[in-house]
């Protein structure tokens, strides 16, 4: 047979593995870039959003980038202007006390190196005046966080300032909060009374906690079910944080009041003792479903008002007390010890765990240690697992506050980064289309080296939580400056971070590029027809669904079907797949995966 014949019988196969492998390919690529960029809207925003028009001059560069001299000088100059702008609205928000705007403001003048036009202000001292102002208008709970923040930015906060603040946490019998305070600035002042001085060595007694704890009452009206009405009715716990009547909750136990997709009768109340006490009526103040927390009021003075800040933080091993109304019944305590810290289950931020005593009703009661100091807020127990349990760390309590006592829902910023972790540092898994990452071509498999100008290696202990933490006090439209191993030093503009992260790639995105943030599981093009391309298995992240369910890098697999499900928050994913492990022997399986991923930035 001539050569030219085989060549024309292989030239349908030849087709047929250049159509499969494009289809394959193609369907791998990123989604294209949508928005279109004109210089007009660039002067636009430098006046209204200066922030923004940096962020969009840096996606101008990166999505342009055969720009002639006079489109690159019209770019350096509107940068700029927008800097100017930023520069000019700081000035503005110190002088008008508007303090959250200008700490905002002057954070990202830091990431703009421009920190040095206000060379006598920091945000520490931005947060120091910010607390005195509080302190001074009877607002105790704001002002103490802000003299926290303040301290922790490295703020040198003196006895002076410090003195009437440790005065107001005594008169309010906040003795863990006194003694920080006392620890932090007063330890040699000579103004700090014996008495007082006696006062920080005791301790606040479990029965004196379990009064400043309450039992929360959703009353949802009736629920029918196979023809049979239920009460229909959410229990949960709660404790008092401020004298006003301010207490901490979970955002589960409280969703129907705010939650606009409910559809029903919502009636909020507490109780303080057993059933037959008085409902007290409560509302809602502000709530972060991301976070699981909430905090609701209620018209009462309260017996005891738990200390949000203290001076200790959990440790394994440790005995705690977890107090709460679990199954109604009212001011139980429960007791174990911390059995484990830096547990991923909330999206940002890592949780306690604890084998204390928790049930359906414990929602939202506190933790707190032998010494008296919180070091929790319940939010969940696995049921058929008795004795796993988990609660929010105080310290993302605190972190937490300030924008839950703002009022209304809070919103978090992120970057739109799906990540993952191993030893060589922390890498971009996944990057969601219409994000600031995705504007600005961040690459999928970069390490990423430093956040603000902080290495990476800095961090001590889970490194994605701790960049997660970086954040949780910024706001969006702020600037951050991110850097990764391609080189590149990026200026990105935070944008509002969705409740499920992944909910609009979803609709956006390719089901082969979404199996790495879902399942874990990066893939490349294989062989296959173009209706059924199939893939190869390029990495898989360690501790990820893929990887627990036994699948290995370079396994050949075809994706079969893909289904989401919005309310539950749930993704399934079909593949028949050749196991290396099992000699290739091909098998079909099903995967199911969340829209609430923890790892992302």
């Amino acid at each position: 047979m001539s050569l030219k014949k085989i060549g024309w019988r292989l030239f349908p196969l030849l087709v047929f593995l250049f159509v499969s492998c494009v289809s394959a390919s193609h369907r791998l690529e990123p989604p294209r870039f949508a928005m279109e960029l004109r210089f007009s809207d660039l002067e636009r925003l430098t006046e209204a959003e200066p922030t923004q028009a940096i962020h969009a001059i840096q996606v101008f560069k990166e999505r342009y980038p055969a720009l002639d001299a006079q489109q690159t000088e019209q770019l350096d100059t509107l940068y700029q202007r927008a800097c100017k702008t930023i520069i000019a609205k700081t000035h503005e928000a110190i002088d008008a006390k508007q303090w959250t705007k200008a700490r905002s403001l002057l954070r990202s003048l830091f990431v703009l190196d421009l920190a040095q036009e206000f060379p006598e202000i920091s945000e520490g001292k931005i947060l120091m005046l910010q607390a005195e102002d509080f302190l001074s208008g009877g607002k105790d709970l704001e002002a103490f966080l802000a003299l926290l923040q303040a301290a922790q930015s490295g703020f040198d906060v003196y006895a002076d300032r410090a003195l009437p603040f440790f005065k107001r946490a005594i008169e309010l019998n906040l003795r863990p909060l006194a003694l920080y305070i006392y620890q932090l600035a007063l330890q040699s002042d000579s103004r700090v009374q014996d008495s007082e001085k006696s006062y920080l060595r005791g301790r606040d007694s479990t029965a004196e906690m379990i009064r400043g704890v309450a039992t929360v009452l959703v009353d949802r009206g009736i629920r029918i079910e196979k023809g049979r009405s239920y009460a229909d009715r959410v229990l949960g716990s709660a404790f008092f944080i401020d004298k006003s009547g301010l207490l901490i909750t979970n955002y589960h136990v409280i969703a129907s009041e705010v939650d606009p997709k409910y559809n029903g009768i919502s009636r909020m109340f507490i109780r303080m003792g057993d059933a037959s006490s008085p409902k007290i009526p409560a509302k809602v103040i502000g709530w972060d479903p991301i976070m699981d927390l909430a905090v609701i009021k209620a018209e009462i003075v309260p017996e005891y008002v738990f200390s949000v800040i203290g001076s200790d933080t959990a440790q394994v091993g440790e005995k705690v007390y977890a107090i709460g109304s679990p199954a109604g019944l009212e001011k139980t305590v429960t007791s174990g010890i911390i059995s484990a810290l830096n547990r991923r289950l909330l999206q940002l931020g890592d949780v306690i765990q604890l084998d204390a005593a928790v049930n359906h009703g414990n929602s939202g009661g506190p933790v707190v240690n032998e010494q008296g100091n919180l070091l929790g807020v319940v939010f969940a127990g696995i049921e058929q697992f008795q004795g796993i349990n988990f609660a929010v760390p105080v310290q993302r309590l605190v972190s937490a506050l300030p924008a839950l006592l703002a009022g209304g829902e809070v919103e978090r910023p992120w970057l739109g980064l799906v990540l993952s972790e191993d030893r060589y540092g922390v890498n971009v898994l996944y990057v969601a289309p219409n994000t600031p990452a995705f504007e600005q071509n961040i690459p999928v498999e970069s390490t990423l080296k430093r956040l603000n100008g902080k290495a990476l290696s800095d961090f001590h202990g889970n490194s994605i939580a701790a960049l997660q933490d970086q954040l949780l006090l910024c706001q969006s439209g702020e600037l951050v400056s991110l850097e990764t191993t391609d080189g590149r030093q990026r200026l990105l503009a935070l944008a509002k971070r969705p409740i499920k992260p992944l909910i609009d790639a979803i609709k956006l995105d390719t089901k082969e590029r979404l199996t790495a943030p879902l399942f874990g599981m990066l893939l490349s093009p294989g062989f296959g027809s173009a209706i059924a391309p199939q893939y190869q298995i390029k990495k898989i992240v360690r501790g990820s669904i893929a990887d627990e369910s036994g699948l290995s890098e370079n396994d050949p697999l075809i994706i079969q079907g893909f289904s989401v499900d919005e309310k539950q928050g749930l993704v399934s994913l079909d593949i028949s797949i050749k196991k290396r492990k099992m000699g290739y022997l091909e098998v079909m399986m099903r995967l199911y995966g969340s829209l609430e991923i923890t790892d992302t930035l």
